[in-house]
């Protein structure tokens, strides 16, 4: 056992490692470090808190937390870069799940307060965390299910969806009031019970409303949602480290969140509420210019690429579903061998997570300070002499900017055909992940390398090896 102030200092010190965590996490170069920051400070957490509380039952204690640490290190060796965004959706399901089961588990305390202030406090609590748990609990798996393709990508738009999502807020407003005025601690189960079915319909129908090209805001609104059911948990146990945590993680996910909203040239509410592709789109992606599409191979790309001075990458997700990266990184090196300076474009919405882009590239060893976001190098494509798209679609639509009725219009997008050559590496002709047909693909400056990009990339590295 240790003592209340040697539990505080810890908990200060725990604190002080997530805030650094957070800055760390702030720069590619000092992610590494962030990362062993924030592990460094859970682990101080869990073990002052473990020494300080727990008297009973501590094999049993033990045993658990042994479970979840051999699930969790299997899970990070065995999952698959690509498959992140889905990893991070259903993680952040499990806190949702805890913190309702904490909040149901603290109301059946017989500790809790039985009267007064303090009794209505710890209610609202109560109400709040397993509210906003449920909340995240039930959009983070059918996040999941859309980032996995268990789901489609669209969006499923209930008629009166507006007025079904401000129908069930009241309702939640009144079961509220309900709960924290009940007679006895018996009838106050009821409208807890319903305010948490309402919840999980409420996840459910917020996420499924969403289109595919706002998932990365979807990941970012759910991390928010998580911490913030954390702090609600802090505040039902009485753990200020739990609330200094979940407000640490609630509001840098809001803020992300804000971010992409801002770059998508979107508002927060029109995302929750009915993200892109709430219209059907036309086949033109929304007025844009169709013809004939302008195939090469890769003889005449390794063609292009040798007459290059400056060679712009902008990669999507379908360089993350092919697992090109490393061999992206291959031609990086070779181009730059051959004194072509190579850059990496990175749209703040590019992959289905935010950073998945930078992620990847990291993982294959692409130095940082040739990836720049697009606000610092969209004005530069007109001195670039061939821009390599791979698997990008929605991030480089000109519809966005060109066609005022797409579902994308609006949307800042890196204006790859602004180069004097563009490269296009995709399987086929099929429309990204919002749904969007895009009429670069006809461009004159544009020709098509179909296939597999990896085994595309692999192609060009061979061929200028050679």
């Amino acid at each position: 056992m240790i003592s209340e102030s040697m539990l505080t200092v810890a908990y200060l010190g725990a604190a002080a490692l997530f805030i650094l965590a957070l800055g760390g996490l702030s720069s590619n170069d000092t992610a590494r470090r962030g990362n062993m920051y924030g592990m460094s400070g859970m682990a101080l957490a869990i073990t002052a808190t473990i020494v300080a509380h727990v008297q009973a039952n501590i094999g049993l204690l033990v045993s658990m937390m042994a479970i979840g640490g051999i699930a969790g290190f299997i899970l990070a060796r065995r999952v698959q870069m690509t498959q992140m965004p889905e990893l991070v959706a259903i993680l952040h399901s499990m806190v949702g799940m805890a913190a309702v089961l904490v909040g149901y588990t603290s109301f059946m305390d017989p500790a809790a307060p039985a009267s007064g202030v303090e009794k209505v406090i710890h209610e609202v609590e109560v109400y709040l965390g397993i509210f906003i748990g449920m909340v995240t609990f039930s959009g983070s798996v059918i996040a999941y299910g859309k980032l996995s393709g268990l789901l489609g990508g669209k969006p499923l738009l209930l008629p009166a969806r507006h007025s079904l999502n401000l129908m069930m807020l009241l309702a939640t407003i009144v079961l509220g009031v309900l709960f924290v005025q009940a007679e006895s601690h018996h009838s106050a189960y009821l409208p807890l019970y319903v305010m948490t079915a309402i919840a999980f319909i409420f996840g459910i129908h917020m996420v499924v409303a969403i289109g595919g090209a706002d998932m990365p805001v979807v990941i970012s609104m759910l991390n928010s949602y998580s911490g913030w059911a954390a702090a609600a948990t802090g505040f039902m146990l009485s753990n200020d480290l739990l609330i200094i945590t979940g407000a640490l993680v609630g509001s840098s996910g809001a803020i992300l969140s804000y971010i992409m909203c801002r770059a998508m040239n979107r508002k927060f509410l029109s995302v929750i509420s009915g993200g892109f592709g709430m219209t059907v789109a036309s086949s033109s992606g929304g007025g844009a210019e169709q013809g004939e599409v302008n195939p090469i191979d890769s003889v005449e790309a390794v063609q292009l690429l040798r007459e290059a001075g400056e060679v712009m990458i902008v990669p999507g997700y379908g360089m993350a579903t092919a697992q090109a990266q490393h061999a992206v990184s291959q031609l990086t090196r070779l181009l730059q061998q051959h004194g072509i300076n190579v850059r990496f474009g990175i749209h703040p919405v590019a992959g289905r997570m935010p950073g998945h882009m930078n992620v990847l590239l990291a993982e294959a060893k692409v130095p940082y300070d040739i990836v720049f976001e697009m606000d610092e190098i969209n004005s530069d494509f007109p001195d670039v002499d061939v821009a390599i798209v791979i698997g990008a679609n929605d991030t480089v639509n000109p519809s966005a900017l060109e066609g005022s009725d797409s579902p994308i219009a609006g949307m800042p997008v890196l204006e790859v055909w602004n180069s004097k050559h563009c490269i296009v590496m995709k399987r086929g002709m099929a429309t990204g992940y919002a749904g969007v047909d895009n009429p670069l693909f006809f461009k004159e400056n544009t020709r098509m390398l179909f296939g597999d990009a990896r085994v595309m990339m692999e192609e060009l590295v061979q061929q200028i090896h050679d």
